[in-house]
């Protein structure tokens, strides 16, 4: 029950960026939900590969090349979903920060909990 709060929060803040953000567009909430699921999955296998082939530069920047790979999901959840629009990689990456922001700020406005042990 946990997962499909977190997916509907998620989908929420991804409707509400993509009308704050520039260069992002989306047709429909329905269309949200389903860049909400494709972002869950990418971040959950895809990121982690990402990450691991990126170590040593993610250290020798300092953390600062997680973002790029943030953005590069973005951009393939962009590919994957027919009705989710990202114009270019720095879209991408001022829409992953903003959407990290209201995602955390939703999560704690609806009690949705991040992990499934509370």
């Amino acid at each position: 029950m946990n997962f499909i709060a977190k997916i509907l929060v998620s989908a929420l803040a991804v409707f509400l960026v993509s009308k704050i953000a520039p260069g992002i567009t989306i047709d429909s909430y329905l269309s949200s939900i389903l860049v909400a699921i494709v972002l869950a999955f990418l971040n959950a296998i895809v990121k982690p590969i990402l990450t691991i082939l990126t170590i040593p530069i993610t250290i020798f920047t300092l953390g600062f090349f997680l973002l790029v790979i943030n953005a590069i999901i973005i951009l393939l959840a962009g590919k994957m979903v027919s009705d989710f629009h990202v114009s270019g990689f720095w879209t991408a990456l001022l829409f992953s920060l903003i959407l990290s922001v209201i995602t955390g700020i939703l999560n704690n406005l609806f009690g949705v909990k991040r992990n499934e042990e509370n």
